[in-house]
């Protein structure tokens, strides 16, 4: 394409998949900061277990790590005298989401947590639309099917549905109310 002045743009047409799930993090991560700060909840992010092997002291920086060992689901907290843990996963499909998406460690880890009275789930982002998937649905579909993916009418028939709010970010703590009530 051509501008004024005869300059030349070109784009380049990559796909990055770096940083795939940033934005539904993002979003995530400012209601989480909310709700600590209006003391609703106290549930944050969890780092991923990294060993350190070298250090440039100069500029501080990394310059070689390794992952210890595989990070269970992305945030976890309290709420409501609750433990709650769960993972948040973006599905550009239309169609299914893939379950190729959730990690064999991550499933393990959700079924410890429900076991143990814990509340598990995904945060789905799909069809710009975002998703409680409780963990015990999870769970379900896997033990009770040979499909490699869930179909999206089935989390919009069992997923609870959450709203983006301005002020809060991905108000999912309604959702986690409804788990609640299921619960009792």
């Amino acid at each position: 394409m051509n501008y004024p002045g005869n300059i030349k743009k070109t784009y380049k047409s990559s796909i990055n998949y770096k940083n795939r799930g940033m934005d539904l993090e993002e979003i995530i991560n400012e209601a989480c900061k909310y709700y600590v700060e209006k003391d609703i909840a106290v549930i944050y992010k969890k780092p991923t277990p990294i060993g350190i092997v070298d250090v440039d002291y100069s500029n501080m920086t990394i310059k070689k790590g390794y992952f210890k060992e595989p990070s269970t689901l992305d945030y976890n907290g309290i709420y409501k005298g609750k433990y709650v843990e769960f993972d948040a996963k973006e599905c550009h499909s239309t169609t299914s989401f893939p379950l190729s998406n959730i990690h064999e460690h991550q499933i393990k880890h959700l079924t410890k947590i429900i076991k143990h009275g814990g509340i598990g789930f995904l945060i789905i982002s799909m069809n710009s639309n975002y998703y409680i998937f409780k963990g015990t649905d999870l769970l379900e579909f896997i033990n009770n099917n040979s499909r490699k993916s869930i179909p999206y009418n089935i989390i919009e028939e069992k997923g609870i549905k959450i709203l983006y709010n301005y002020n809060i970010g991905l108000d999912y703590i309604k959702g986690v109310d409804t788990l609640l009530k299921e619960l009792n």
